[in-house]
């Protein structure tokens, strides 16, 4: 009698249960072509898992080769758990940023608690440690109780994990649209430090080498899990709840300092994150990268229940579970640290010599499948796109109702502070963090040193879908000019593509046009992509996402003395670096006035924005500026109102701008601080004001001058998201 009741390979073809697991005809023939047989249910679940979209970037594949990926300081690029950037001192920045999308609009509290614990665990395989946790959300809006209950629910799983974990959330963003309704989106980015002679690879090599499991005992819990990221949420998304994995940051906290433990063992070869399609990817993947074939004795994987047969095994994504490989011999040293940290660990299997994935339970084969066709032969699929029309004429902006909009825009989730969520999150754990969030990009000093590293995650969903290829480049700007606003020397980027269908041709155009756009500014910036991760299928009954590009940036502060006298105050005067243009197209305004987006172009220069980062960071450094805000969502006024509130301090100022102006949102923008008694001699840099210590907010426009408390700007800039949150229907 079998162990497991599994269909047959002759009931997987016949009744095409390959096609419920994700793949097509075609694939299913490619697969038997390398088998050179049909494939048991086993074989053909670590396929279509190792051939989903989230794993082998089928379609997004051709896009991803057009960004730089080397640099004067790149140490490790894509194909690793995370990129790996040089610091000096033989030391090394690693980051990453990935999504958690789909898992989030079903279960928003694990969706987004197990989106933090796999990043934290990609950091950590590479062998940092990591020192600060950023994130990237997009919602419905606030108005949908629905989008309040998922929100609600994102932002408690970030802070449960992370909080829990012991690492600090330090920076982020958030958008609301409604064409978020029903698929949020959850991008998480952690940063790690690491020496450079730690920094491991999750290879699989040397014959006889054991394989070492670590972490949580394997459940059914998230079976399937990257197959259910790669298609579309449907009604009956919600039937696949259990697919929906379950963090526990407590035993997250312990595999992190086990696994840091173990990479100072000589005897430790290679290491890998169980993430997406689990013991299937990390295994298979690093028999690839070794060029060696692994051999899985599955009746010895620690598991939850009896019963998990080998095909539930390979597809679970259980969490907080480490695949290591160690030198022959050596099993026990790393079986007593794991047994210290109150982890479960066995040894698993071991490498061979021939190029076959081979997995057996109790002696029974149940997979043997060669490891190169496995890892790296997906298809890959270059369609065909096809640009939106863009014929109606441009919006009218003459007749701003300049009060109107100004209490409407500070007061709508996408501008208003974000306070009421972030103050939900350890922003300071760990003692080392600088700048926190709530204006700027989020600074964390590198402990036992007068460095620190600034990171920044950012996305430009409006300006993209009004022009991709100019938006694509504007995403990467924004986030260079958000590190340069704290004085960091940009290094690097990692980058999260979130769009809908690529089967639809417009957003597969969207796709080409964007990437393009983006690799150009990573040239033009000197910020080669060096991890990243791809997120396709995130459509609902009734409409796309907006094509959503999210760019996390890290810079580099060589000596943060400057940083002690970094804070606006009364008495500095304000500048404006750049011109103000009627750009609305992909704007808050537009957006307020007219919902649409209505593709009005607006270009960004590209050498003007290198050129003007480096003169406003040296600016920083020499103590002349007390603080840089870059111009964004909103506008100047909003830009003006932000600080005004965040700092409690008045603002006088007089611009020569329109009305609607005043809300452009122009690219390459910054608002300068200087402090009193400096002189400052930038390039195309316009004083407009000072702050002041008083009450009033005061700016003068060529046609209007708007007035404000700045206790009164405070309360409602802070207090409108808790308003939205705590409303009842």
């Amino acid at each position: 009698m079998p162990k497991f009741l599994e269909p047959t390979a002759e009931e997987v073809k016949i009744e095409k249960l390959y096609r419920d697991m994700g793949l097509s005809d075609a694939e299913f023939e490619k697969v038997q072509a390398i088998l050179g047989r049909d494939p048991n249910f086993t074989e053909i679940g670590i396929f279509s898992v190792m051939w989903s979209e989230h794993c082998s970037y089928k379609h997004s594949k051709p896009f991803l080769k057009q960004f730089p990926t080397t640099g004067e300081h790149v140490l490790m690029g894509p194909g690793e758990g995370a990129g790996v950037v040089d610091i000096g001192d033989q030391q090394a920045v690693v980051f990453k940023v990935e999504s958690h999308n789909h898992p989030s609009a079903i279960e928003p509290y694990q969706g987004a608690a197990t989106g933090v614990g796999g990043i934290i665990r990609d950091i950590v395989s590479i062998g940092a440690r990591p020192i600060n946790l950023l994130n990237s959300l997009r919602f419905g809006e606030l108005t949908e109780k629905t989008n309040r209950r998922l929100l609600r629910g994102v932002v408690a799983g970030i802070g449960g994990y992370g909080n829990c974990i012991g690492i600090p959330t330090t920076a982020g963003e958030i958008e609301f649209d409604e064409r978020y309704d029903g698929n949020p989106l959850v991008n998480a980015m952690c940063v790690g430090v690491i020496d450079h002679d730690m920094i491991q690879k999750g290879t699989a090599k040397g014959v006889g080498n054991s394989v070492i499991y670590v972490g949580l005992k394997t459940g059914r819990d998230g079976i399937h899990g990257a197959t259910f990221a790669s298609e579309e949420l449907t009604e009956e998304s919600e039937s696949k709840r259990p697919s929906v994995q379950i963090g526990d940051p407590f035993v997250g906290k312990k595999l992190m300092e086990a696994t840091l433990e173990a990479i100072t063992y000589d005897e430790l070869v290679g290491i890998q994150d169980m993430g997406a399609a689990g013991l299937t990817s990390s295994s298979s993947e690093m028999a690839a990268k070794g060029g060696s074939g692994i051999h899985l004795e599955l009746d010895r994987v620690p598991v939850r229940e009896e019963g998990i047969s080998p095909y539930e095994m390979m597809l679970s994504e259980t969490q907080e579970r480490m695949l290591l490989v160690v030198e022959k011999g050596t099993e026990q040293k790393f079986l007593d640290l794991f047994e210290k940290y109150e982890l479960d660990s066995a040894v698993i299997g071991q490498v061979t010599d021939n190029d076959r994935f081979l997995l057996t339970y109790e002696g029974e084969v149940f997979a043997d499948i060669p490891v190169e066709p496995l890892a790296d032969e997906a298809p890959v699929y270059v369609l065909e796109g096809e640009e939106l029309e863009h014929n109606k004429p441009a919006h009218n902006y003459d007749d701003v109702n300049v009060e109107d909009v100004f209490d409407r825009l500070l007061t709508h989730p996408t501008i208003a502070s974000k306070r009421y969520l972030y103050s939900q999150y350890d922003q300071q754990v760990g003692a080392n963090t600088i700048i926190k969030p709530g204006l700027q990009a989020s600074v964390v000093r590198v402990e036992g040193t007068n460095k620190a590293i600034a990171s920044t995650i950012d996305g430009e969903a409006r300006y993209v879908f009004n022009d991709p290829y100019e938006g694509g480049k504007m995403v990467v700007a924004e986030a260079y000019r958000n590190l340069i606003a704290v004085g960091a020397k940009p290094l690097a980027m990692t980058d999260c593509l979130n769009y809908g269908s690529p089967e639809k041709k417009h957003i597969y155009q969207q796709l080409i046009d964007s990437t393009r756009g983006m690799a150009e500014a990573c040239e033009a910036l000197a910020t080669p992509v060096v991890s990243g991760n791809v997120s396709l299928y995130n459509e609902t009954r009734t409409s796309s996402i907006f094509p959503t590009p999210v760019v996390g940036m890290v810079g580099l502060i060589e000596d943060i003395d400057y940083l002690n006298d970094f804070t606006p105050r009364a008495g500095d005067r304000l500048f404006v670096i750049g011109d103000t243009k009627d750009n609305y197209g992909g704007s808050q305004i537009e957006k307020l006035l007219y919902s649409q987006v209505n593709h009005e172009v607006e270009h960004v220069d590209l050498s003007e924005e290198a050129k003007k980062g480096e003169a406003i960071r040296d600016a920083i450094r020499k103590g002349t500026i007390s603080h840089v805000q870059t111009v964004g969502k909103g506008g100047l006024l909003m830009t003006l109102a932000r600080m005004s509130a965040y700092y409690q301090l008045g603002i006088e100022a007089n611009v020569d701008l329109s009305n609607a102006q005043l809300f452009s949102e122009t690219q390459g923008r910054y608002v300068v601080a200087v402090k009193e008694g400096q002189n400052f001699d930038i390039e195309n840099a316009t004083e407009i004001g000072k702050l002041a210590e008083s009450d009033e907010f005061k700016v003068v426009a060529q046609t209007h001058t708007i007035e404000r408390r700045t206790s009164e700007l405070k309360q409602n800039w802070e207090g409108a998201i808790e308003s939205c949150m705590t409303s009842v229907d």
